[in-house]
């Protein structure tokens, strides 16, 4: 097992740390947690690159890792009223598309070999940021209702943040979805020819 590895499994762990911390209502301490999750992810990656311990357990491992932190972050954070519920349902069907399409190629014994795609990069982005920023919010003080609220200058512009960063997401979730559902219906159907 690699430095990378341990690493990685360091961040799987902290995402039920993470969901219990938010669900307490200790919001500091989840987005701290949030953060070292986010730093172990860059470090893992700079190590296994510079240092030539990049595996292959690793390139499964990563994705599964951050993927496994959003979603259960947004799950949360829609069950507690703070993100909208269409967006967590977008985010969520998004990825239960690309897992289905991946498990359904496999089950006809069709070798799928999808690299990440820019947008799809582009979009993970923007899911980390508005975690983030809505984590930090509840951090430093404002409540969950505070986000949507319209009185008050800080609220307002946090509230318009959180907005504009909901579409941003919304806007690449479907394009990245849409973008991974064209390549696998291409890749399957010139299989059958």
């Amino acid at each position: 097992m690699t430095i990378p590895n341990i690493i990685t499994l360091g961040r799987i762990i902290c995402v039920p740390i993470i969901i219990w911390l938010i669900l307490s209502g200790a919001y500091f301490a989840a987005f701290g947690i949030f953060v070292f999750a986010g730093i172990s992810d860059a470090l893992d990656g700079w190590i296994a690159k510079n240092f030539n311990a990049a595996t292959q357990l690793g390139a499964y491992l990563d994705p599964i890792a951050d993927k496994a932190l959003l979603v259960s972050i947004y799950v949360t954070l829609g069950l507690q009223e703070v993100l909208a519920s269409w967006l967590v349902i977008l985010v969520v069907s998004r990825d239960v598309l690309i897992i289905g399409a991946v498990l359904l190629s496999i089950l006809i014994g069709q070798r799928l070999a999808m690299a990440p795609l820019m947008i799809s990069k582009v979009n993970t982005t923007f899911q980390i940021v508005l975690a983030a920023c809505v984590l930090g919010t509840l951090a430093f003080g404002y409540s969950a209702a505070d986000l949507l609220m319209d009185t008050g200058f800080a609220k307002v512009f946090i509230a318009d943040i959180v907005f504009a960063l909901s579409v941003l997401v919304a806007v690449t979730t479907v394009w990245s979805g849409g973008s991974y559902l064209r390549i696998w219906t291409q890749t399957v159907s010139a299989s059958d020819i």
